[in-house]
């Protein structure tokens, strides 16, 4: 038997190769293991050359004797080797022994032209070379496909590293901002805490010393008082009366010892603004990121250094607050105007809503929960900032008519008439008021708040100032009358009017009003 005839015995009917790994089916025919079980996954479990069903209780099973065969042919050199691409030129049809000349698309074989006739006659067929050139092309497709996927994939591999190299460069400059940041809180921490120190054992000192005072004057009374008695008991145990009579004559009590001096000892008194401070410095750390490069010093703290009320907070200011502060207003309240609800400390610089009265209603006072500053302005550009302990408070302007007593069901009337114009901070938005119409607005995170009035413009901005200064509101008004700084707190509430070192007021209205025109 010629080698070419022997290897189209061993020839797989589907792939049209030598068998790999041979099965055998119980009808007896033979195929690649592989090649048969794809045949059986698209065109159901038969034989594919004479369609007997495979039982599914059968097992396939692998053909020893003709893997041997195989084995022995493989190992023969070969003596006239088939081109790679396409079909053998004498494989012949397993079946017919003809020629195998077409290809079934749906039975995906190669076939004869007796099977076309037979059991192909109802299929899609085509010629080797078209089907060839076809596969070929969709192959080729299918490899720019590839190809792009590749390069789309390398590109985006690339972009991840970039993207891991820059999030671990920017978690190693954000420690160290932090760190940095934590270093500073520290260092002014720590400055601060000497300086209380100090002012508490002054405090002490002070205390004690005006209560040895005291200790000494009531010591030395108490001996007077002490030997006055002692002169009287000698004086009753006298038994001569010319010498009674004359002594008790002589004898004068020890005079009155006086009130004495309370010792003052404020525990509020001595922390200050303490508490205060600890927490605006406790905000510090994340109010803004430290930029890559730029030192943190504890000089930048000066401020803290310095002991005394109404210390402001250092901390790193954006550009547009900056150039607000070039207009800032130290302000301070009116006391008459205050609710009698209102505790006003600080120099008139902070106002706290308590549940009892702190006295009687004065006259000019506000029957409303409000109160107003001291100052007012007709002209020029003004700016001030505020810091409340929690939401439901209003800060707004209004002209010098704003009604004093509670004139409806509100609570306020800061926006609700033409004469004034306010901010409603609640806890879960912002509400702009004027005229008795509000704007809702988002809220805001922080409860530094800001203040930006320009009369000549007729603008009236609201500005919340955490972690970065942006615009809430802004009212635009021909302001016709002097304005004056108003606002309203729920109970409990407190709101600080923040000082800057330098901070100028222009001239009092009253006084431009008196001047002669």
């Amino acid at each position: 038997m010629s080698t070419p005839l022997l290897e189209d015995k061993l020839t797989c009917a589907i792939c049209l190769g030598l068998y790999q790994d041979p099965a055998t089916l119980p009808c007896g025919h033979n195929f690649c293991v592989a090649c048969i079980q794809d045949w059986w996954g698209r065109c159901g479990k038969a034989c594919p050359e004479c369609r007997q069903p495979f039982p599914d209780d059968a097992e396939l099973r692998r053909n020893v004797a003709l893997s041997g065969v195989l084995e022995v042919v493989r190992a023969r050199p070969a003596v006239d080797p088939r081109p790679c691409a396409g079909p053998d030129p004498g494989a012949r049809c397993p079946r017919h022994g003809l020629p195998l000349e077409l290809f079934c698309r749906t039975e995906g074989r190669c076939v004869c032209s007796a099977c076309t006739v037979h059991e192909c006659r109802l299929h899609e067929r085509a010629l080797l070379d078209a089907e060839r050139l076809e596969r070929e092309a969709q192959l080729r497709a299918r490899l720019e496909v590839t190809h792009r996927q590749a390069t789309q994939a390398e590109t985006q591999l690339q972009e991840l590293q970039q993207r891991s190299s820059q999030i671990q460069s920017l978690a190693c400059t954000l420690a160290s901002s932090v760190s940095g940041k934590f270093s500073s809180l520290q260092q002014a921490l720590e400055m601060r805490r000497a300086v209380v120190l100090r002012d508490i054992e002054v405090a002490k000192t002070q205390v004690l010393a005006q209560a040895r005072d005291e200790e000494q004057r009531l010591q030395g009374h108490l001996e007077a008082l002490t030997s006055h008695g002692h002169r009287i008991q000698e004086l009753l145990e006298q038994v001569d009366d010319t010498t009674f009579l004359q002594e008790s004559q002589l004898l004068e009590p020890p005079g009155p010892l006086g009130p004495l001096t309370p010792l003052q000892w404020d525990e509020d008194q001595q922390l200050g603004d303490l508490k205060e401070l600890l927490s605006q410095l406790c905000g510090l750390l994340l109010e803004e990121r430290g930029r890559p490069g730029a030192p943190e010093k504890a000089a930048d703290l000066g401020p803290l250094e310095a002991p005394g009320p109404l210390a402001p907070v250092p901390s790193a200011v954006c550009p547009l607050r900056r150039k607000l502060w070039q207009n800032y207003r130290n302000l301070t309240f009116d006391p008459v105007s205050a609710n009698r609800h209102f505790h006003l400390s600080r120099q008139d610089q902070r106002v706290k809503h308590c549940r009892q009265p702190c006295g009687p209603a004065r006259p000019g006072s506000f029957e409303l929960w409000q109160v107003q500053c001291a100052q007012s302005f007709r002209a020029g550009q003004h700016y001030w900032e505020v810091r409340t302990s929690d939401h439901s408070v209003t800060l707004g302007v209004a002209y010098p008519q704003l009604a004093r007593c509670k004139q409806g069901p509100h609570t306020d009337n800061i926006g609700r008439g033409p004469c004034s114009w306010g901010l409603c901070i609640q806890e879960d938005s912002v509400q702009a008021w004027h005229n008795g119409e509000a704007q809702r607005l988002p809220g805001v995170s922080g409860r530094l708040l800001g203040v930006d009035l320009d009369l000549a413009l007729g603008c009236l901005t609201f500005y919340s100032l955490e972690p970065q200064a942006q615009p809430l509101h802004t009212f635009h008004a021909l302001f016709t009358q002097p304005l004056t700084p108003v606002f309203w707190l729920l109970e409990g509430r407190t709101l600080t009017l923040c000082h800057q070192p330098g901070a100028t007021l222009p001239p009092e209205p009253q006084e431009e009003a008196s001047a002669p025109s």
